[in-house]
């Protein structure tokens, strides 16, 4: 039970630290200032963090017009999605 626990608060962190790096970036571009790099978005979204990015991109429209982001933000969200549903599938088994 901890183990599920404490993976649900790593996933919540990690999101959020994603989604936080996506805002900070959006206000830094906004006030003109040193921006975040893309790779560190990236790196940051390929942790398990793609739903923060993700949910960044959309409520923030951040990011949107970036081909690269539109197309493998949404996908890493679904092959993380797909790896969390295998794991707990043949951990549950």
């Amino acid at each position: 039970m901890y183990l599920y626990i404490a993976a649900a608060a790593a996933l919540l962190i990690t999101n959020a630290i994603s989604f936080g790096l996506m805002a900070a970036d959006k206000r830094r571009a906004r006030q003109g200032k040193w921006r975040i790099p893309e790779s560190r978005l990236f790196l940051a979204a390929a942790c398990f963090g793609a739903l923060g990015g993700v949910l960044g991109m959309q409520l923030l429209r951040h990011k949107t017009l970036r081909w690269y982001f539109r197309l493998f933000f949404p996908l890493m969200l679904v092959c993380q999605a797909a790896l969390l549903g295998v794991g707990l599938y043949f951990h549950l088994k």
